[in-house]
């Protein structure tokens, strides 16, 4: 069997989750946030860079710890200044540490946990077990829909997209991935509005727009992350797809897109 499918036999129990919701949904994302950050911390590393992981997966779990209805977004932000103040403190005690690895250190944190949480956040919202999906019908709609046109209609890679970052990739691939994010988001708004949630079907369709595009830009970013330390794939956790992050490198971004469109232009 394709490695390919084996990975996604992997990853199908993260759906159980997704339908539970709630703490259980929180604390998924959480394990997959502090997996995906020991990841991004050990490409890091290829570079001889030395992030302070124990600091970033500490403030990862009291970051989701304090998680919840009453989340407060201002005492998270306390909490992370805090914590930068103090890192910032370390290269002079112990000079073997640099400003750059503190700066990862909080990166790490920041890309990885943060977006991570967006899906949680998300979820909270009205009508959230059904806006939730948006994310995933989004981005995995784009990766497969990219995959198999780029297969197809990029055969023999004439149209590079970003070759410099990640030369695999084609502009007939990006193209049929936004096309899967667009058509995929906006057949399952068309469903879920049969269920009885009150949104317009135009706004499935921007999202669609938004999500495959971000998105793409969540795959490429991670993938230069990777062409800068040297590394093939972030692991080898998810039989042929690599770890966390190349896995869920359009997630992170296609989370944060999506909660900004439901929250700010949907008023949710």
């Amino acid at each position: 069997m394709n490695n390919r499918y084996i990975g996604a036999l992997v990853l199908a129990p993260l759906i159980i989750f997704i339908f539970l919701g709630g703490d259980y949904l929180k604390y998924i994302v959480m394990v997959l946030s502090l997996l995906g950050m020991y990841e991004f911390y050990k490409v890091s590393r290829k570079k001889h860079y030395k992030p302070i992981g124990i600091v970033g997966y500490i403030l990862c779990i009291v970051y989701y710890l304090n998680m919840g209805n009453d989340f407060l977004l201002s005492f998270n932000i306390y909490i992370l200044i805090a914590v930068t103040l103090l890192l910032l403190c370390i290269p002079v005690i112990y000079t073997s540490y640099n400003f750059v690895d503190i700066a990862l250190t909080i990166f790490g944190f920041l890309y990885v946990a943060v977006f991570f949480s967006f899906i949680v956040f998300i979820n909270n919202k009205s009508y959230g077990e059904y806006l939730v999906w948006i994310i995933f019908i989004c981005s995995w709609g784009c990766d497969t829909a990219a995959y198999y046109c780029g297969r197809i209609l990029g055969k023999g890679g004439k149209h590079k997209l970003c070759p410099k970052v990640s030369p695999n990739k084609t502009i007939e691939g990006s193209i049929g991935g936004l096309l899967g994010s667009i058509i995929g988001c906006t057949i399952y708004g068309y469903v879920i509005s049969r269920y009885g949630v009150p949104i317009k079907l135009y706004h499935y369709s921007i999202i669609g727009v938004l999500c495959g595009i971000f998105g793409q830009f969540g795959d490429l970013i991670a993938s230069s992350i990777k062409r800068f330390v040297g590394a093939k794939d972030y692991s080898s956790l998810i039989p042929g797809h690599g770890g966390i992050l190349d896995r869920f490198d359009s997630i992170l971004f296609v989370s944060v897109v999506a909660f900004y469109y439901i929250t700010f232009i949907m008023k949710l």
